[in-house]
């Protein structure tokens, strides 16, 4: 159809642009731009703008290779206030997220240092400039160029969220003449040398304990495809949570996923590796652990990543920095270390032993009668859904970190978190932009019960899609990490952390049946059986309640303690609590000094 006006032009430019979903909350400065997509693309209504940018971020990051992608849609004022949130998510993910929001009437514009002038009219850009690779307002028409460029910047090199402002007035102004000009392609992504390539690769090959740490910049689709390499290789590998899925957990050469809240067994093998190869991972605080300093003692580290801020942050200590495209370095490097001839043996032997001798599951964690145990839920649920199913374990709390120290996947599931904002509330909305990106898959949310609060309105989004989602709510009654934190710290001086202390929490099988969501309550014995398998194998939303002790205890983890100053010094990875015990420390921690066996 011919545009009539600048409106429906710029929605064209977006669906060459490859987008066909837009999740909005209507408001009468995006009112042309609301009439322009919704004849041209799937318009998803949310209840709160911060569903739309996360429901965007996870649809782009789930969706298939090749598909089409989806963009959020915000008026003025509060609609862009309510979205700054994920936003910031995108941003430290390192994620694509558009979003284009309405603004006042160019003449309505505060100049001169005016607080507002226009109705609902705030400074996006100052507001969201920030946590954005590139923002561009619209006082005026621009041409096609402009906005593809804006739009290009939030895909490559390193991905981020863009946001486009546009004036009321120049939504309804007639189109620009050149609306058909040309689209450029996404800008060159630079790639590492092939020289230092070949350095790397000879590192490798003379290492006798080397890991492979492959984060979220090593994309789904290169992980599937350099395999055949890695396995001729025979290179240990270990994955970040962003790079969770790129290997399937009961591979032979997977040695799990280090973290400051990572896996037990995992953490002692990276810490006693004597080359670590970082690739697509910024090595962040949560990666390398508070005590940075104490990352990868004995080994040489080299970190490659697109972003030469990342490299040069200043932690960990980074032996070898190489900046450059995660997914051609890989590929390059394992074609050039050639086939594996078992050098690695028995170094991914000892990390067979370390993870044998250090279950997924500790018994030293404490579970009440008539509560489902969390870390007995994670290590069983990737079994019981289905083989291609979306995991998505929230984004703070127990809940994430019990899941993602837990959850063994399958070849073909997919796992997403948003763990650097660490923001509360963003499951749901990220469930049902999974869900609408990957119709054929069924989405497995697991969030806790003061987290999923947060964002409970959209339930009522979930309800009107009739998404495959099930949520599996984990009740505990509040906010089990404040209320942690609280004992720990505060001697047990509880302030909002449960409903005993103010917080104030629905019936949720009740609330469940106001949206028409069939609502079953787990088993204790048996939390996954009976009537959660037929949610389970559903096409329709559904929820279950798990039980958790509200006194759970959330082991092995990195503990803390606050120095004379008022600081916090924490343990390195490999000390995590409780201590190991004498003899099982001996076993699995043979390469460092014993004084490093214990805390």
């Amino acid at each position: 159809m011919t545009p009539a006006k600048y409106a429906e032009q710029l929605a064209d430019w977006l669906v060459d642009l490859g987008y066909d979903t837009c999740f909005f909350v209507a408001g009468g400065n995006i009112m042309h731009l609301l009439d322009a997509v919704r004849t041209r693309m799937r318009c998803i209504p949310v209840v709160h703008e911060v569903a739309a940018g996360i429901a965007a971020e996870y649809f782009n990051e789930t969706r298939p290779p090749g598909a089409n992608r989806a963009f959020a849609l915000v008026t003025a004022g509060p609609g862009l206030t309510n979205i700054v949130t994920a936003v910031a998510g995108a941003w430290h993910e390192s994620r694509e997220l558009l979003v284009v929001g309405g603004q006042v009437k160019s003449s309505d514009l505060a100049v001169g240092g005016l607080r507002q002038r226009g109705i609902q009219e705030a400074d996006g850009i100052a507001l969201i400039k920030p946590v954005c690779k590139q923002v561009l307002r619209l006082e005026r028409p621009v041409e096609r160029a402009a906005v593809a460029a804006l739009v290009e910047a939030g895909r490559t090199p390193r991905c981020g969220p863009v946001f486009l402002e546009v004036c009321l007035d120049v939504q309804a102004a007639p189109p620009v003449p050149d609306g058909e000009g040309q689209i450029l392609g996404p800008a060159a992504v630079p790639r590492v040398s092939a020289e230092d390539v070949a350095a790397v690769a000879a590192r490798l090959q003379r290492a006798e304990r080397p890991v492979i740490l492959l984060g979220g910049g090593v994309e789904r689709r290169q992980a599937r495809l350099v395999r055949p390499l890695l396995e001729a290789a025979e290179t240990p590998v270990m994955t970040t949570w962003n790079g969770a899925d790129r290997l399937p957990s009961d591979h032979p050469l997977y040695l799990g996923r280090p973290n400051t809240w990572g896996q037990r067994a995992a953490n002692v093998i990276l810490q006693q590796a004597d080359l670590v190869i970082a690739v697509g991972t910024r090595l962040g605080l949560q990666q390398t652990g508070f005590n940075w300093q104490g990352f990868a003692p004995l080994a040489s580290v080299i970190q490659i990543d697109i972003d030469p801020a990342e490299l040069s942050k200043g932690h960990p200590r980074v032996d070898v920095s190489l900046c450059g495209d995660a997914n051609a370095f890989l590929r390059d490097l394992l074609g050039a270390v050639g086939p594996g001839d078992g050098r690695w043996a028995s170094w991914l032997e000892f990390g067979k032993r370390v993870r044998d001798l250090l279950p997924l599951r500790e018994e030293t964690n404490k579970t009440a009668d008539g509560f489902v145990c969390p870390y007995r839920f994670a290590t069983d649920l990737a079994a019981a859904v289905g083989p291609r199913d979306l995991i998505i374990p929230c984004s703070s709390g127990g809940a994430e970190t019990v899941l993602m120290q837990a959850l063994t996947l399958r070849e073909d599931q997919i796992v997403v978190t948003d763990k650097g904002m660490a923001s509360m509330g963003y499951g749901l909305s990220g469930a049902i932009g999974a869900a609408i990106a990957n119709p054929d898959r069924h989405i497995v949310l697991v969030e806790g019960d003061g987290g999923f609060a947060q964002n409970l309105q959209e339930l009522g989004t979930l309800s009107a899609t009739a998404a495959a989602v099930t949520v599996f709510l984990f009740d505990n009654d509040g906010y089990a990490s404040i209320r942690m934190t609280q004992r720990n710290y505060f001697g047990g001086a509880w302030i909002g952390c449960d409903r005993k202390t103010g917080l104030g929490l629905p019936d949720w099988p009740t609330l469940a049946r106001a949206y028409d969501i069939p609502c079953v309550e787990a088993d204790p014995a048996d939390p996954l059986g009976g009537q959660v398998e037929d949610l389970l194998a559903a096409d329709h939303p559904g929820m279950v309640i798990v039980p958790i002790d509200p006194e759970q205890t959330y082991y092995p983890k990195i503990t803390s303690r606050v120095t004379e100053s008022g600081g916090m010094e924490s343990n390195p990875l490999h000390l995590m609590s409780p201590a190991l015990a004498p003899e099982v420390a001996e076993v699995v921690l043979p390469y460092l000094p014993r004084e490093g066996n214990a805390p």
